[in-house]
């Protein structure tokens, strides 16, 4: 597989796939196995979040789970190891702490040597080339000077020289009581065992990790441990700190660190939510969008769904009005097949689609995505139906997946649903025309010369002017009012 590398006969490690074409990152939502749960071929381990959708990762191997590489909530980028899997658990006896510890210590160094040159292979597609930029270390990521300087430790231990490793400890004769743990890190060779995460967290609050007592599995540091040694760390701190520092300083600073935190909150922009405001700029600021709008009455059409609803037919599918005003969207674009088209920059050139894929824009718990039906103008009504519940499910339980929103042509978006009136959308990119549907209400309607209550609703129809002039927008609009109507139309004019 292009996603696993060999660190030994024994433990295979896996890394981050491209889950979509041309992704460089995703963000690990959660892990659906520990360190010793065994894993078969095809078993997913990790959901993981791209800047398209929510998936989950399948193993390529068989084994026991080793090592989890970075925690949930971690941005990873795609060609990082994520997982070490042991693939041979009875082929001898457990691994000591010190044969672990290079195992599990170097993170970026054995893996730097491993790297080939040029474009990392992924699951789909390939990976950017290699970039001579340095990027910062990502949260749970050991830097690489680190792991060089735990690779050497180790080396030398391994060769005889373990000697050298308590020289570090030598200039802290400050601490002598602290010093008693030292011993639980011996196995090891005399350095202390800890994952990449904890060392770095260690590090940050200036805590030495010879002088702390381990309380995890095989005498390995956990953060719990490292922030139980920096707590009397930081109750010394006042005292020593205090004289040189003037007191209106702290009272000056503290409030308003208090006051800022109480009165904003900041989210960090990233996954799906990073992706839509990339996209929405550029379609506003690239595709010159036009917007027109049309009250309809569309009683007739409400009555059609609540028959359509006793039909044995359409039993066992969803009906509801957005699936015939999607059916008058699709005999509009066959009327007026020139509004299926995009805007192709690079040759100057617009380009026809003599097929539909269908968008529709859903509200989930990570944000706005256009998945879309694909050959949706083939479609019968029933089979129409079908598709939109199952898109609708698979986006609102998030795992729509990369590929079902690819390729779209023509979009709707139901603002209705939240009771709105109606909004001008934005273009999804690359497509020509968006439908905005508001909230159908019971109004006042003059119907056949006298003033009844109807059921009327606000079409809103945004298209890129480029490649749509106002007459051919307007047919389009005009059209889908129409059918909706007088519904008979879908047989007339489909």
């Amino acid at each position: 597989m292009t996603t696993m590398t060999e660190t030994s006969a024994r433990f295979r490690e896996f890394k981050m796939p491209d889950v979509g074409e041309g992704l460089t990152e995703a963000e690990i939502l959660k892990w659906f196995v520990q360190p010793g749960d065994t894993v078969t071929d095809g078993q997913a381990v990790c959901e993981v979040e791209t800047a398209k959708a929510a998936v989950e990762l399948p193993i390529p191997f068989d084994g026991v789970v080793h090592e989890l590489r970075f925690p949930e909530g971690t941005t990873v980028d795609v060609g990082q190891v994520i997982i070490a899997i042991d693939v041979a658990p009875g082929s001898g006896d457990a691994p000591a702490p010190a044969a672990a510890a290079p195992a599990q210590e170097p993170v970026e160094a054995p893996e730097a040597e491993a790297e080939p040159k040029g474009r990392t292979p992924v699951l789909v597609g390939y990976g950017v080339a290699e970039s001579s930029t340095k990027r910062r270390p990502r949260k749970g990521v050991a830097a690489a000077p680190e792991a060089a300087a735990v690779a050497a430790a180790v080396q030398a231990e391994l060769n005889g020289h373990g000697a050298a490793a308590p020289a570090p400890a030598a200039p802290a004769p400050a601490a002598p009581a602290p010093a008693a743990p030292a011993p639980a890190a011996a196995p090891a060779g005399g350095r202390p065992l800890a994952k990449p995460p904890v060392r770095k967290l260690a590090k940050d609050l200036g805590i030495d990790l010879a002088t702390v007592v381990p309380t995890g599995k095989d005498g390995i540091i956990t953060r719990e441990d490292v922030h139980a040694a920096a707590a009397p760390a930081e109750a010394e701190a006042p005292a020593a700190v205090a004289p040189p520092v003037a007191p209106e300083a702290p009272a000056a600073v503290v409030p308003a660190a208090v006051s800022d935190s109480a009165r904003e909150t900041r989210i960090p922009v990233k996954g799906v939510r990073k992706a839509i405001a990339q996209a929405m700029v550029g379609s506003a600021f690239t595709a010159p969008h036009v917007t027109e709008f049309v009250t309809v009455d569309v009683t007739r059409t409400m009555k059609l769904v609540a028959e359509l609803k006793e039909d044995k037919d359409m039993a066992g599918v969803r009906v509801n009005p957005l699936l015939i005003i999607a059916k008058a969207l699709l005999v509009a674009i066959k009327r007026n097949p020139e509004v299926n088209a995009a805007w192709d920059e690079a040759n100057q050139e617009i380009v026809q689609k003599h097929y539909v894929n269908l968008g529709i824009a859903a509200a989930t718990p990570r944000g706005l995505i256009v998945p879309n039906i694909k050959d949706a103008h083939d479609k019968t009504l029933p089979q129409l139906a079908e598709a939109l519940g199952e898109l609708v499910t698979t986006a609102r339980d998030g795992k729509t997946s990369p590929a079902a929103m690819a390729g779209g042509t023509v979009t709707i978006t139901n603002v209705g649903v939240f009771g709105v009136d109606t909004g001008t959308p934005i273009l999804n990119p690359g497509e020509s025309a968006i439908l905005a549907v508001g909230a159908i209400k019971l109004q006042p309607w003059v119907h056949k010369g006298k003033v009844k209550p109807r059921q009327v609703t606000t079409l809103a129809l945004s298209f890129d002017h480029r490649l749509v002039d106002g007459e051919l927008g307007s047919k389009v609009l005009a059209d889908v009012a129409a059918i909706l109507e007088q519904p008979k139309r879908l047989i007339t004019w489909a």
